[in-house]
């Protein structure tokens, strides 16, 4: 990891505090860490503060003030690593009973994803890495229903018929160089 900085939370404005803080702790188990209001400029701001790891006071924050109309989402994704593909299959079978919209099961060649909406559709990837990497950006539906060998020498198969295809390691070897840190 490069010295200076590191990615900690992030923060977004939400409508209706009390049904993006269940989708956050109910269904992708986050803990609220913390609650309480500030003076806003606009005027009071409630936040929820929201962690999955004990040494982060926070990974998410939610405040109100989101305005009811927005043309535009800003949020292009927030991206979620999964531990197995056993724990993407279980949230991509729960995601709509969760409020989530837009349920996409995807490959990139270096992970399997689902994409989904949260209840204010904000772009969420539930993901796992894979073994390799290929150029991107690169986007195919996926069946998550295969059993893991399956799905992996699908994912697999497809991803060396691409540019760039090598081991995560060579490509991880490559970065750090680029980045000053091998």
């Amino acid at each position: 990891m490069r010295n200076g900085l590191s990615f900690s939370h992030v923060g977004m404005y939400v409508r209706d505090l009390p049904a993006m803080t269940r989708f956050y702790t109910d269904l992708l188990n986050f803990t609220i860490t913390d609650a309480g209001k500030l003076a806003g400029p606009n005027g009071p701001v409630d936040l929820v503060f929201l962690s999955r790891d004990p040494t982060e006071h926070h990974q998410i924050v939610l405040a109100t003030g989101r305005p009811e109309h927005v043309s535009f989402n800003v949020i292009n994704q927030i991206s979620l690593r999964a531990d197995s593909l056993a724990t993407l299959r279980e949230l991509f079978g729960r995601l709509a009973e969760g409020g989530a919209t837009d349920i996409q099961p995807t490959t990139h060649g270096n992970a399997v994803s689902v994409y989904a909406r949260d209840p204010e559709g904000n772009r969420l990837e539930l993901f796992v890495d894979t073994p390799w990497y290929v150029s991107q950006p690169m986007k195919v539906s996926v069946d998550i229903s295969l059993a893991d060998d399956a799905l992996m020498k699908e994912v697999e198969n497809h991803a060396r018929s691409l540019p760039g295809f090598e081991p995560r390691e060579a490509w991880q070897a490559r970065m750090a160089e680029k980045m000053g840190i091998a």
